[in-house]
């Protein structure tokens, strides 16, 4: 067991070194494009959308934000929107999974919306709510509202039903079975919806921004593109990586604490 832990630890760090490097190979190409060819007529170095990065923290972008602000601002759209499409999306997505009337209904109208992407509902939504935040919040919640119905009827498609059965023979009425079965058996799929309905309500929010906004992480970069700033571009851009990244760390780590007995791989 202790050699076990001990591989394991060393391929963490492996890893970690490994990401490392390849981050820091990304950054000498970059410097070498920007320093050696023409690129750096077009793109600062990194060290410059550093420094512009750390003090746009503290001074604003714009009016009155600064970019810790826009980033609040884009981030409160998304949780609106976000824990909009999970309750819808995960109500419709077991209502289908587990009732075949709801299913017979719904699913035809469902697969119509399928296939169309956040972006193209954003013209919709403009005519529909005009462009204030209604707006914004109604292009989120359709970026993620799919990917959490998908997983959550996956999940309850999946549903053991000799384990059900089990609970009924053991005295278990129906709604008993729903939460203490059903329920449990759909989490780590409606966790896998999660993570991408998160991601996917964060780059609809981007989006939103950067067509009808005055803050926003999104607004940053159209305002830098207007002006000519690329720097200020990039400066939005890693904003955006990294809270992305922050976002899905955070969900792993919820799904790793609610779904303890059926982790996917790291």
């Amino acid at each position: 067991m202790a050699k076990k832990g001990k591989g394991k630890l060393l391929e963490k760090g492996q890893n970690i070194l490994l990401s490392v490097a390849g981050f820091l190979i990304i950054i000498l190409l970059w410097y070498a494009a920007v320093l050696w060819t023409e690129v750096g007529k077009l793109i600062p170095t990194p060290l410059e959308v550093l420094q512009r990065f750390f003090y746009t923290c503290s001074h604003t972008i714009g009016r009155e934000y600064t970019l810790l602000m826009h980033l609040l601002v884009s981030l409160q759209r998304v949780m609106i929107g976000f824990g909009l499409s999970i309750v819808a999306g995960i109500l419709i997505g077991i209502g289908m999974g587990r009732f075949k009337y709801a299913e017979a209904v719904i699913r035809p109208l469902f697969e119509l919306i399928r296939p169309i992407p956040g972006v193209a509902w954003i013209p919709l939504s403009i005519v529909w709510f005009g462009v204030g935040e209604t707006a914004k919040i109604f292009i989120i919640f359709m970026g993620g509202f799919v990917n959490i119905v998908v997983n959550t009827y996956a999940g309850a498609k999946r549903v053991d039903e000799n384990i059900l059965n089990v609970a009924y023979m053991l005295g278990a009425n129906s709604i008993q079975a729903f939460f203490k079965v059903v329920i449990p058996s759909c989490v780590p799929y409606i966790f896998s919806g999660l993570q991408v309905g998160l991601s996917t309500c964060w780059m609809a929010v981007l989006a939103a921004e950067m067509v009808a906004a005055t803050e926003g992480v999104g607004w940053i970069i159209t305002a830098g593109q207007e002006a000519g700033d690329m720097t200020q571009i990039f400066v939005g851009i890693i904003a955006i990586a990294l809270t992305g990244l922050i976002l899905a760390v955070i969900m792993r780590v919820m799904e790793r604490v609610l779904c303890r007995w059926r982790v996917r791989g790291s």
